[in-house]
C-alpha cells in the first residue's frame, strides 16, 4: 500500500489493484489540425498534458498499475454513432462538424484516420489494455467494467482530454460502479474555457472522488 497525497484528504492505494486510465489522448484532442482545433478550441496546453502522462506512465508501469487506454471513434459508415434518433448524433463534436463541413466527412474520429489515432508519444505497449468506445463515457457499451473486475481493480487514476467531457463522464460512471476515482489535475485538459477545468476539479474533490497532481502521484508510487 502507498499513501497518495490528494484532496480532500490522502488516500491509501494498492498499486496491484489500481489502473492508470488514459482518456482519449488522440490527435483529435491534442494536435493542431485535429478535431478540437478545427472546432476553434484552444489546444495550446495539450502538449504539456502529453508530457505529464508520459512521466506518469514511466512511474506507473514499474509500480505495478494496469494501464488502460480509452479511445473514442466511429466506424467509417458511422453505424455506431447512433444515427439521427440518438442525442449523440446531434451533440458529439466530430459528428456535428462532419455534417456541417462536407470536406471533413470521414476524417474526424473515424477508425483508421490520423485524427482518431493515439498520439505517438503515448502509444500503448504490449500488455496495456485498449478499450474502444463510441460515447463519452468509457463504460457506455464497452467491456471496461468486466475487464477491470476480472483483474481485481478497485482504484482508477484518471488522466487525459477533455476533463469536462470524456474524463468526467467516465469518472462519474466509475464512481457509480463502486470504483475509487482519482483525477490528476495537471495531466488533464478541458475543452473550452479554464473555468470548466476548475468546475470538474471541484465536482470530483467534493462529490465523486479525489484530486492529486502528477508530482504527488509519482512521489506516492515511489513509496512502493
Amino acid at each position: 500500500m502507498v499513501s497518495l497525497p490528494a484532496r480532500p484528504r490522502p488516500l491509501d492505494l494498492d498499486p496491484a489493484r489500481a489502473a492508470l486510465v488514459i482518456v482519449d489522448m488522440q490527435n483529435a484532442f491534442v494536435r493542431e489540425g485535429g478535431l478540437l482545433d478545427l472546432a476553434g478550441l484552444d489546444v495550446s496546453s495539450a502538449q504539456a498534458v502529453v508530457e505529464k502522462i508520459r512521466a506518469i506512465l514511466d512511474a506507473a508501469r514499474p509500480a505495478g498499475l494496469a494501464v488502460v487506454y480509452l479511445q473514442i471513434g466511429y466506424a467509417p459508415d458511422l453505424a455506431d454513432s447512433g444515427g439521427p434518433a440518438s442525442p449523440n448524433w446531434h451533440k458529439e463534436l466530430a459528428l456535428v462538424l462532419m455534417r456541417e463541413r462536407p470536406e471533413l466527412r470521414g476524417t474526424l474520429l473515424v477508425h483508421g484516420t490520423w485524427d482518431g489515432a493515439i498520439v505517438d508519444e503515448l502509444k500503448p505497449e504490449p500488455g496495456d489494455i485498449v478499450i474502444p468506445k463510441c460515447r463519452y463515457s468509457g463504460f457506455a457499451g464497452t467491456a471496461l467494467d468486466s475487464v477491470l473486475r476480472s483483474r481485481g481493480i478497485t482504484h482508477l487514476v484518471f488522466t487525459g482530454i477533455a476533463t469536462n467531457v470524456c474524463v468526467e463522464s467516465t469518472l462519474r460512471d466509475a464512481f457509480f460502479h463502486e470504483y475509487w476515482p482519482i483525477l490528476v489535475s495537471d495531466a488533464t485538459m478541458q475543452a473550452g474555457p479554464e473555468s470548466l477545468q476548475s468546475a470538474t476539479l471541484f465536482n470530483v474533490e467534493t462529490f465523486f472522488g479525489w484530486v492529486t497532481t502528477t508530482r504527488d502521484l509519482i512521489s506516492g508510487l515511489g513509496q512502493g
